[in-house]
């Protein structure tokens, strides 16, 4: 539609280990989106959590999805470099009166109540203390927002964040900036429109939407696809010793194209771009299953 913004995707690993099928399924989802709409789709290395990053995994990581035929616009950021401006964002939280530091430990926290997800909610012990921000944590007046949104998936989410989150991190007590503040920033900073990535993030999305009010920035669109699960019916993931992806692509990305319910193409594809250029073209919304977990296949 003329007028209407360019469409910018984005894809954002933890550089914790390899990239694992379960990363696959986002990346596909999340490039594929915005290559369908005619879009851009970036790459983000969120390795604001430094003490638990590797340069290697990130490498790794960069050099898979290249591998896998999944190739990126621009240069790719890295959240370790971004420091000054989550300064800035915090800086401006604070000159709005919206922070305030917390001493509350995590033996504190064992006593708090928790959510329907079973994350504790933070009774809001220091709101009223004044504490001074020194070495303390940082911590977000959610106040009474009732946050809502339409996930093009989901569908329509709402959360009242102060009954289900409480107020939130966004830097911590060692100094380092909490992911829900550098997210929204870095979002913001490089103009995304759409994002596309795991069902697990989506209880994490009220706290981003708030946050992206607080600072003034616009809120993209979100789609939050079902996320592969072991066996046992645990996330895939770095810390359940997620397998790395095959050295041969092709195979396992017909599983992620598969396990995402689209439509497979009539032959196999000679490589990882032929696939990719199919997979763009056959991009299909309305045939992603609405659910939040799905059985990884083997590959």
């Amino acid at each position: 539609m003329s007028g209407s913004p360019a469409v910018r995707g984005r894809f954002a690993p933890s550089p914790t280990g390899p990239l694992h099928f379960g990363s696959l399924v986002a990346a596909l989802a999340s490039s594929c989106d915005a290559r369908a709409a005619g879009g851009q789709w970036l790459v983000r290395i969120e390795d604001v959590d430094e003490p638990r990053s590797s340069t290697s995994a990130a490498r790794s990581i960069l050099a898979a999805l290249v591998r896998y035929g999944l190739r990126w616009n621009g240069e790719v950021v890295r959240q370790s470099q971004r420091t000054r401006a989550y300064e800035a964002a915090l800086a401006r939280l604070a000159a709005a009166g919206l922070i305030y530091g917390c001493e509350c430990t995590r033996r504190d926290m064992e006593a708090a109540p928790r959510n329907a997800t079973g994350e504790r909610v933070y009774p809001g012990t220091c709101r009223g203390l004044g504490l001074a921000a020194g070495a303390l944590a940082q911590r977000v007046r959610v106040g009474d927002a009732i946050v809502s949104f339409t996930d093009r998936l989901q569908g329509r989410q709402a959360q009242d964040l102060a009954d289900d989150v409480g107020d939130f991190i966004v830097r911590r007590a060692d100094g380092l900036f909490a992911y829900q503040l550098a997210v929204v920033v870095d979002d913001a900073e490089q103009a995304v429109t759409s994002i596309v990535r795991g069902a697990d993030l989506l209880a994490s999305t009220a706290r981003q939407i708030h946050l992206q009010r607080c600072l003034g920035v616009p809120t993209p669109e979100y789609l939050h696809v079902p996320v592969a699960i072991a066996g046992s019916g645990e996330k895939l993931s770095k810390q359940t010793d997620a397998p790395p992806l095959p050295a041969d692509p092709v195979p396992t990305l017909l599983a992620a194209w598969h396990f995402l319910d689209q439509a497979l193409p009539p032959t196999r594809p000679s490589s990882a771009d032929a696939f990719v250029a199919y997979a763009v073209g056959a991009w299909s919304r309305s045939r992603l299953p609405p659910v939040r977990m799905l059985l990884a296949p083997r590959v």
